[in-house]
């Protein structure tokens, strides 16, 4: 084992990847535009990778593009239990060769799969994204390859920052030095299916520090990371680093839970399961060989607080970028709204106007804004929402509201007006394309933010609107615990590595801030070390002199 990790060399100190807007006449439009038809055009078979090697089970499950779901992108092997078992061998296996790896060379890896993503891989990792999750091509460029690209380069730098934060010399005669060792364990990594990027650095963030890792993706989001995993073998990534196990998550999660090398968990998705997963690890806790670190971001319920000097045109394209981008499957898509009752006039006005514009169909139509959700089950989620504002007293749809899901999984962009701040959703995560706004009087700034900050019991992101700096300090005191993202004059979604570390508190997760130094240094455990050059030869000192 390498006790330093021998962190001698300087990383540069990374910039984000610059991201393409795939405008008319653009060359990468067209390029991307090729890769599309390249990936619709063909049926992949995606095996597991267990060890290095492929492995197929036989029992099938299927890739859909959820905005035409007859059309089938390929079929994907599901793990039972044998496969999860050989994946738990495996990445225990790979641990030790993994670990004893200088911190420079296991870097390298990944500094060069952002490479290749960020050339070689760049559009075809975008369409996969476009047609498997019904992103635009923006939305697919900001996630499946910047942010990703930035989590490879970013989590670098900062694994760098962890080997060389050493402790103070200290005294003449002795020196002490921190072994910053991986996890005694593997590292469960478990990705959700709405970012490419965030499964790709819930893999390879604990992998930069040296462990090894079983990651489980998405059903529904099964062929960008293994397109990855596919990047990284190019990249030099060694057999059984990273082991790719689609499959059910009861099954997984019990072996990979009920397991003594459990290390680590890395998590992103529901509140609930991460509640379960975390129960289960409590009640197993004694056949541990060590405490697992537990990582987790889970739910939201985002809010944007508007004062009433806030800027009328600015805040409705907040709210409607916000809410709406990438169909409102964000856990920080802004999902419910405070609106003073001057400026909410005009807001409705501009609202009604500017979403009458907007086009949902196909993402390889550029013109859409607006795709399809991404399964039947969270169609079925996001249409029951609906049509409970439709039948209530105490609220009204007043833009979208219409759902088909006979081609693809089509729900309108929909605005729900309420009288009642606690209504069903303005409380409840929807994860979907549904913003609910409650008008407050305007002489009740202080209690809407109050109200919002006891609404919810989650704590992402969140946004206020103002131009009165007296507004913004106030929503700063109230909002303090309300969002672990907060934003000023600005949409509560779209957090860049390196420049707005993600996460949050109460009920939507750890807050470990991915896209920074404290998400690396969680999957390290350090050793405090001294060495004494000359050591005493006697135990008396020196006041048990006599006089």
């Amino acid at each position: 084992m390498n006790l330093l990790n021998n962190a001698i060399l300087k990383v540069p100190t990374p910039v984000n990847e610059p991201v393409y807007n795939y405008a008319p006449g653009s060359p990468e439009r067209d390029l991307l535009k090729a890769a599309i038809d390249e990936i619709s055009s063909k049926k992949v078979e995606i095996p597991l990778i267990i060890g290095g090697k492929e492995v197929r089970t036989g029992n099938m499950g299927k890739v859909v593009m959820p905005h035409d779901h007859q059309h089938v992108l390929g079929e994907y092997h599901i793990a039972g239990e044998k496969e999860i078992n050989m994946a738990i061998d495996a990445a225990m296996a790979a641990k030790e060769g993994w670990a004893n790896l200088r911190w420079e060379e296991r870097a390298a890896i990944f500094l060069k799969a952002a490479e290749l993503l960020s050339g070689k891989y760049r559009y075809m990792m975008n369409a996969v994204s476009m047609l498997s999750t019904s992103k635009s091509a923006y939305q697919a460029e900001i996630d499946a390859t910047c942010e990703l690209i930035d989590f490879l380069r970013f989590n670098v730098h900062y694994a760098q920052q962890v080997y060389t934060d050493q402790p103070l010399y200290s005294s003449k005669g002795l020196w002490n030095f921190v072994q910053q060792r991986p996890l005694e364990g593997f590292v469960f990594a478990v990705a959700p299916f709405n970012f490419t990027a965030i499964a790709g650095n819930l893999a390879t963030a604990p992998a930069i520090m040296g462990n090894t890792i079983f990651l489980k993706p998405a059903s529904s989001c099964v062929y960008t990371p293994y397109l990855l995993m596919q990047i990284l073998k190019e990249a030099g990534m060694p057999d059984g680093v990273i082991n790719f196990v689609p499959g059910p998550g009861s099954m997984v999660g019990k072996i990979c839970l009920d397991h003594k090398d459990l290390g680590g968990i890395h998590f992103t998705g529901s509140t609930r399961v991460f509640h379960q997963m975390w129960q289960t690890v409590g009640s197993n806790i004694a056949k541990y060989k060590s405490y697992p670190r537990i990582v987790g971001e889970t739910g939201g319920k985002d809010f944007i607080v508007a004062h009433e000097s806030a800027n009328a045109e600015q805040l409705t394209t907040a709210i409607i970028r916000g809410a709406f981008e990438f169909q409102g499957q964000k856990c920080s898509a802004a999902s419910r709204a405070y609106i003073p009752k001057t400026l909410w006039g005009t807001v409705r006005e501009k609202l009604e106007t500017d979403m009458a514009t907007i086009k949902m169909g196909h993402p390889k139509d550029f013109t859409n804004f607006f795709n399809a959700v991404i399964d039947k089950s969270a169609y079925a989620t996001i249409t029951e929402f609906i049509d409970y504002a439709k039948a209530a007293d105490d609220a009204e749809i007043i833009v979208g509201g219409g759902y088909d899901d006979s081609k693809g999984y089509f729900i309108e962009p929909t605005v729900i007006l309420t009288s009642n701040p606690h209504f069903r959703t303005m409380e409840e995560e929807i994860f979907g394309p549904v913003m609910t706004i409650y008008v407050y009087e305007d002489d009740k700034y202080e209690e809407a933010l109050e109200l919002c900050d006891k609404t919810s019991i989650y704590a992402l992101t969140g946004a206020v609107f103002a131009t009165k700096r007296e507004a913004v300090s106030l929503a700063m005191t109230k909002l303090e615990n309300a969002a672990g993202n907060f934003y000023i004059n600005d949409k509560p979604t779209g957090a860049v590595v390196g420049q707005q570390p993600f996460g949050g508190a109460r009920a939507s997760g750890t807050n470990d801030k991915a896209g920074s130094y404290l998400n690396l240094v969680r999957w390290v455990s350090p050793r405090t070390i001294k060495e004494t050059f000359e050591a005493p030869t006697h135990f008396a000192y020196p006041f048990m002199d006599a006089e």
